[in-house]
């Protein structure tokens, strides 16, 4: 089949499902699969990849999925066609999440390249960050990212702000980790093959941050932890959109993953920081914090750093179908 498959995938297509594949997504579960025909691609979400028990809306999955979309849109300009999607456009099939065409000819711009090779080099980066104050501008930058995509980005740069969010963090933390059926689902998504395509890596950076500074990142269960000194004064960002339905958490996927490849561009690491969204009463707690008018979808941590290793994906075949009977049919 795989070799039919590669027979079946046309070059554009093949270069716009990797760049999708290149999306961040939760424990890396990569929840998206893809049926092309000549001149259309259908995301869909994969609800045997979504996480039962941290995700059980699908919300974080259908914001990864909103990632991938962003990304199939930006290699498409790099190439010169113009994308054109169309979000939840079924009422009666829910896990289609979006239809992406590729029309007619763009002229790329250098922006256009620059998006698509950051989407390629983007990685989540889970390290120390050095104690360099991202500037002013960078952060306006960051901000009118997420504003292209009808999203709002909320830096929390109050020392108040920050230390309400770091309270929620910890103890969102705190009750996941007592949580069996969390830990079981952690655990099967932290890799132990080493030939495995999706999950979390063991090489994947752990550290601990609970003794020294303010902020706890997850920490993959089944590696090894070592402490390290994280940034004193961490820079976090809050993604909100206006709505928490489907179509909200899709666009809103998509104005992250712009966020983020903007970050890539100029230098600045990310990474995130998801237990206080994804208990309900936290992430109502964050949005009261937030003046109860965004619905907090994501919350990032920026900064400087030194590189990250990439996490694995599934090869396009492995994501990928053909729509049947529909060749030369597409409009």
């Amino acid at each position: 089949m795989s070799t039919h498959l590669s027979r079946e995938l046309s070059k554009p297509i093949r270069f716009v499902i990797d760049a999708a594949v290149r999306a961040p997504s939760p424990h890396n579960t990569q929840p998206w699969r893809f049926v092309f025909g000549t001149t259309w691609i259908d995301v869909l979400l994969d609800r045997e990849r979504v996480l039962a028990v941290a995700d059980p809306t699908g919300r974080e999955a259908r914001l990864s999925c909103g990632a991938a979309i962003l990304n199939m849109r930006m290699a498409l300009r790099a190439a010169g066609r113009l994308p054109v999607v169309s979000l939840l456009p079924e009422s009666s099939r829910p896990d289609l999440l979006a239809r992406v065409w590729v029309r007619g000819r763009n002229q790329a711009t250098p922006d256009d390249v620059a998006m698509y090779r950051a989407a390629l080099n983007r990685r989540s980066n889970r390290k120390p960050f050095t104690d360099q104050v991202v500037p002013a501008r960078v952060r306006r930058l960051l901000v009118a990212a997420a504003a292209v995509e009808g999203a709002e980005l909320r830096l929390l740069e109050q020392p108040a702000e920050l230390t309400a969010l770091a309270r929620l963090l910890r103890e969102a933390e705190r009750l996941q980790a007592d949580d069996p059926a969390f830990r079981a689902e952690l655990e099967r998504w932290t890799a132990g093959d080493a030939g495995r395509m999706d999950g979390v890596p063991e090489t994947v950076d752990s550290y601990s941050a609970r003794s020294s500074t303010l902020l706890s990142l997850r920490h993959f269960g089944g590696q090894a932890e070592s402490v390290r000194s994280y940034e004193q004064d961490p820079l976090v960002a809050v993604l909100g959109s206006h709505t928490d339905a489907p179509l909200a958490q899709l666009r809103a996927g998509q104005a992250m993953q712009r966020v983020l490849l903007t970050a890539t561009i100029v230098g600045v690491s990310a990474s995130f920081l998801s237990q206080p969204v994804e208990l309900p009463a936290s992430r109502a707690a964050l949005r009261a914090q937030l003046g109860g008018r965004l619905q907090p979808q994501v919350v990032l941590r920026l900064g400087y750093g030194y590189p990250a290793a990439s996490t694995p994906r599934r090869a396009v075949e492995a994501v990928s179908s053909r729509e049947p009977g529909l060749l030369g049919s597409e409009g």
